[in-house]
């Protein structure tokens, strides 16, 4: 039986099975683990965290005799207790009865967040191009630095959920493999939100969007940095990544989660997709999310040989794929980043063009929009911020435009500033 036990009582050479409280705070890549070393003892007491889940057919179990010396070599953890601790009865608990906390750092407005997005952004960028290169290399994950990205991430999402969605489609060529992988880790932890997953599934769903393409550092870097379209020949190298990165994962003790999001997100719900053509019923949930996510933003992404789909035009059209996606899940997918996401250009009733600045708050049909342009006298028009859910709004939305077909100079400027 799994028991709960202070932080206080937890030792060398037990088996962690859960960390207490938010994974916003720890710095854990792994959510259960055998406690050996000495530093991660201490910056698990170091941390904030109150309590944690102990599997005692694992590791060893409480020595209460020893209390009072740990007590007095570790530091003393803070006196503000989780929200979830004021009701807890004292002593061990069995697991079923412990209730999940998520942080909430309160939402912003999606300007102010787009500004964080844009930095948070480009230091993401960073990090995960030094992680590839580590990889290539043949070096460990520096789990701690890729939980305190995630954790980064998610922060902003949890804030105002589309900004850094947003912002993460707003990649080049040359940076498209860094910030794909930024990009899907902020869309799975949406969707995770969306879809209700408590902390610790939340987190996994995170880390398993940042490292599902972890295998393509394996990849020759002129079949991976190619601007054109892959041969037969070469997209089969490149296939391989899945099976490369679940690898890699494992031999640096990734979750069992993570390395499967890395090896099946681009299983087919038919069973025709890779590595290994499974159907639906044994693709697990978070890689089906990690397959909808994947596509959504590589279709919504610049490429070389490509032009980048608008984002409401890549749902319409991710919709129509049969046998491709879990339906169910491609619904919450759309709820988490609107039918229009931000950043679409749109068509209105009242023959102008808009673009969408703010999801609805109550319906995704009508979200906050910036006009600009009248079909009518086919110019740009002064700029005009109009939320379709207000009493008195008079306009709606008719459909998705493309951008390509208009042609519009710094397009991405109306909605990033």
């Amino acid at each position: 039986m799994k028991t709960r036990i202070p932080v206080t009582d937890l030792q060398l050479g037990m088996f962690i099975h859960k960390l207490g409280g938010s994974w916003l705070k720890h710095p854990f890549l792994r959510g259960s683990f055998l406690l050996t070393d000495t530093r991660d003892l201490m910056a698990i007491r170091e941390c904030g965290i109150q309590d944690v889940w102990i599997d005692p057919s694992q590791g060893q179990v409480v020595d209460t005799r020893s209390r009072l010396a740990a007590d007095a070599q570790a530091p003393s953890p803070p006196t503000t207790p989780e929200p979830d601790t004021a009701s807890r009865p004292s002593g061990e608990m069995t697991e079923g009865t412990a209730s999940s906390t998520r942080s909430s750092p309160g939402p912003t407005s999606i300007t102010q967040e787009i500004e964080r997005a844009k930095r948070i952004c480009l230091s993401a960028k960073s990090q995960v191009k030094d992680m590839l290169q580590a990889a290539r290399l043949g070096k460990a994950i520096d789990a701690g630095t890729t939980q305190l990205l995630v954790r980064e991430i998610a922060a902003s999402v949890e804030r105002q959920p589309v900004a850094l969605l947003s912002v993460a489609r707003l990649k080049t060529h040359d940076d498209y493999t860094y910030m794909h992988s930024v990009a899907v880790c902020a869309l799975m932890i949406a969707m995770a939100r969306q879809l209700g997953f408590d902390d610790e599934r939340t987190r996994l769903a995170g880390v398993g969007g940042l490292m599902h393409d972890l295998g393509k550092a394996a990849m020759p870097l002129d079949v991976l940095n190619k601007p054109g379209r892959l041969t037969d020949a070469e997209f089969s190298v490149m296939r391989s990544h899945t099976v490369a990165g679940a690898n890699m994962l494992r031999s640096s003790g990734a979750d069992s989660t993570v390395v499967d999001i890395a090896l099946h997100h681009h299983e087919k719900i038919d069973g025709t997709g890779y590595p290994h053509k499974l159907p639906g019923a044994r693709i697990s949930e978070l890689a089906r999310m990690g397959a909808i996510c994947d596509v959504y933003d590589a279709v919504t992404s610049q490429r070389a040989y490509k032009e980048a789909w608008n984002p409401a035009e890549a749902m319409r059209q991710m919709a129509k794929w049969e046998g491709h996606f879990d339906k169910q899940l491609f619904s919450a997918f759309v709820k988490s980043v609107g039918i229009y996401p931000v950043g679409s250009l749109v068509r209105l009733a009242s023959q102008r063009l808009a673009i969408v600045l703010a999801p609805g708050a109550e319906s995704l049909l009508t979200p906050v929009v910036r006009v600009f342009f009248s079909l009518r006298s086919e110019e740009q028009i002064p700029v005009q911020t109009i939320d379709l859910a207000a009493p008195n709004a008079t306009d709606r939305i008719v459909g998705p435009e493309d951008p390509s077909k208009w042609g519009f100079p710094g397009l991405e400027d109306l909605w990033l500033k």
